[in-house]
Parts: C-alpha cells; structure tokens; sequence
C-alpha cells in the first residue's frame, strides 16, 4: 500500500485472513455499468485477485456474496434496492461473512465514520486508482486491515477531533447541559448552581463550540449521540 493510505487494526467482527499464496475471492457491487466493468478488469488482471461474481445493485450483490462466498466484497455504497449498508447488515447476520470494502463518490465525516461503526474494512473514494484499490482489497483480505483512501482521510480526522473535542466538555458545561436537557430555564440551572443566567449562557455557548452546534436541542442530541448525558 502507498504510505499516505490510513490503515488500521481491522475488525473483531471479521473472519481469518487469506494466506499469502491464495488468490483473494472478490464480488463487485456496483450500478455504473463502465465503473464496474473498469473494476471487473483490474481484479481479472491482477495475479493476487480471483474475481468471483458481480452484481448490479445492492439486492444482486447479497445474492452473489452468499452464493460465492468471497473473501471480499466491494460496493458501491449507493445502490438501487439495498444500499451498501444494507448489504453489510445483512451480511453481519450470517455465519460467514466477508470482508467489506465500501467505495463511493462522497465521503462526509459522519458517513466515513458510520460505515467503519458498522463493520467495514474500509472506504475507499472512487477517485482512487484501481491499482490502489486492489491493493486494498488485498490488505484488508490478508493482513485484516482497516483502509481509508488519501480523499477521504481528511473526514475520518475531522470526525476524530469533533469527538474528542466534545469529550473535553468540563465538568460545568455538563452540568448545565444536563439541565438544558431537562428543559430548565437559565435562571433555574443558575439558582442550582450558584451562577447567573448570563454566566450559564456563557457555559452552554462554550459547549455549542466544542460540540460544533448552534443552538440547545442540537447540543443536547449530540451530547446523547457521543454519550456524554
């Protein structure tokens, strides 16, 4: 893999690795007729890769991961019928299950983040070579890597320190968040607290900035969300 790809430890929820001299099994999933065949080639091309079957949309791509059982399944995460996530859910409910490597055009933070939540091996932005997307095929299937592409990285460390950021929440701004949240007034949180409607305000905003939020009911759904309250 290039030294700018973000890999990781992969999954506990994955199965055993691919040994070295095995072709990896691979399904593509993908509703762009010439992205997928663009796909379908460089798998077929590579002698670490053995393409195994590959499917339209997301309820094609199910029936062809459980008829082949591959070691690999790339998808796009948007499909007609189930969506990538779809697919993964699914896929976690059966007794063997393989790796995921989700590919798409967008990669917002809370997506990134979402499908490695979910399971996957990876995210990959389809800007990405198909050469570096084999070879994060092959990561992910040999070594249980975790793989992000260099587009998308920039999402997965936003996400990181807005997390972090609203772990740093003091004990104060908790606390009067936790009231916010038990829809008291300014004025009750101050009397409870020994502070003045202004100071409380003061509070909450500084907890609006580092939850990255602009006003209560958002603070508090992401306070639950990040389990702070």
């Amino acid at each position: 893999m290039q030294g700018n790809w973000l890999i990781g430890a992969g999954s506990a929820l994955q199965h055993g690795t691919v040994a070295d001299d095995a072709k990896v099994r691979v399904v593509v999933g993908d509703d762009h007729p010439m992205y997928r065949r663009s796909l379908r080639s460089a798998i077929e091309d590579h002698p670490d890769l053995d393409l195994v079957g590959d499917a339209a949309d997301g309820n094609q791509a199910l029936d062809r991961v459980r008829e082949f059982e591959p070691d690999v399944a790339l998808l796009d995460l948007r499909m007609p019928g189930l969506d990538g996530f779809e697919v993964l859910a699914a896929l976690r409910e059966d007794q063997r299950s393989p790796r995921v490597l989700f590919l798409s055009a967008f990669g917002d933070s809370a997506t990134v983040h979402r499908a490695l939540e979910a399971g996957a091996s990876g995210f990959l932005s389809k800007d990405a070579e198909e050469s570096e997307i084999c070879e994060a095929i092959l990561a992910v299937a040999r070594d249980s890597q975790i793989v992000v592409s260099p587009q998308l990285q920039q999402a997965v460390f936003d996400r990181i320190r807005q997390q972090a950021s609203g772990n740093r929440l003091s004990a104060r701004e908790k606390q009067i968040l936790a009231g916010v949240a038990a829809g008291q007034s300014f004025a009750a949180i101050g009397e409870e607290l020994s502070l003045s409607p202004a100071t409380v305000k003061t509070y909450l905003h500084r907890a609006y900035e580092k939850l990255g939020v602009s006003d209560r009911a958002a603070a508090v759904a992401k306070a639950f969300q990040q389990g702070i309250l």
